[in-house]
């Protein structure tokens, strides 16, 4: 599926993406500063999640309590190898059930599970952001 949007849109994008994705596991495919935590922000939101949503850019994880139960929100940029996610426990997260955010998946791509959803988000020509999943 394809959606091209505005920031003014986010809110039924979000909707959209959890309705139609047939994983928990998202894998957010983005250039930096394209929208990925925006974005992610807006799922938690509609998924119940009312802790301050931020980027675990330092912390490589966050976890929020929404009301279909946890949510773990990772970011892996600046990780330099898979081994560092390995030591967080990362596999034991992504056994859990629960909805996981991945920011950066290119850098731990041997420890995904193949049945991951993959959003690509892009900048079209016109500003707006195109979502594929």
């Amino acid at each position: 599926m394809t959606i091209e949007y505005t920031l003014e849109d986010l809110q039924d994008v979000a909707k959209q993406v959890i309705k139609n994705v047939d994983s928990k596991i998202l894998l957010f495919d983005a250039s930096m500063g394209v929208g990925k935590t925006t974005l992610i922000k807006e799922i938690c939101k509609q998924l119940g999640v009312k802790d301050v949503i931020s980027s675990p850019t330092y912390s490589l994880v966050n976890e929020y309590e929404g009301d279909e139960g946890t949510v773990y929100h990772f970011d892996f940029y600046r990780i330099d190898n898979e081994e560092e996610a390995y030591h967080i426990g990362f596999e034991e997260y992504l056994d859990s059930g629960n909805w996981i955010f991945i920011e950066w998946p290119e850098k731990v791509s041997n420890l995904l599970p193949d049945d991951a959803a993959i959003i690509k988000i892009n900048l079209s020509d016109n500003e707006k952001r195109v979502l594929k999943y």
